[in-house]
């Protein structure tokens, strides 16, 4: 049992605190669960404020685009909805902002990491290790088709 649950069995704990204690212990475990699958469920997810067709902010808009640039099929969550999962993605994947982009189940970054890593062909690669190939590499400069 855990120091503070020893505590509240003894009655040397004010119950609002327990309640409290017992809430965030009994619920932290399913929501990360929830986002671990959810996590894995597609190649590519993307937890944003809105969802692509109606991003609501600017950093979720700007991912979306570059998605789009991508032709990446991607699962979106939009963490307004539930306040748990805005909350919980940001301890599930340690990092405080919104938008997250995970790739084959793992944390890749926010919206000035997918920038970057669009601008200096990292996310290319990065698809190309999840078995995506992004729609840029169908595309060939112009220079180049005459």
């Amino acid at each position: 049992m855990s120091f503070l649950g020893r505590i509240a069995r003894q009655g040397n704990f004010p119950v609002k605190y327990f309640a409290n204690y017992a809430k965030f212990y009994c619920t932290a475990a399913p929501v990360s669960q929830e986002i671990d699958k959810m996590v894995k469920k597609s190649k590519v997810v993307v937890f944003m404020k809105g969802n692509p067709e109606a991003p609501r902010c600017g950093f979720s808009n700007a991912v979306v685009q570059v998605m789009r640039m991508h032709g990446v099929p991607y699962d979106s969550y939009d963490v307004l909805s539930d306040e748990s999962l805005r909350q919980g993605i940001k301890d599930f994947s340690n990092w405080p902002t919104i938008p997250q982009v995970f790739i084959n189940g793992e944390f890749v970054g926010g919206c000035d990491i997918m920038l970057q890593m669009h601008q200096n062909g990292e996310l290319i690669e990065e698809l190309k290790k999840a078995g995506i190939k992004s729609a840029l590499l169908d595309k060939q400069p112009e220079n180049e088709t005459k």
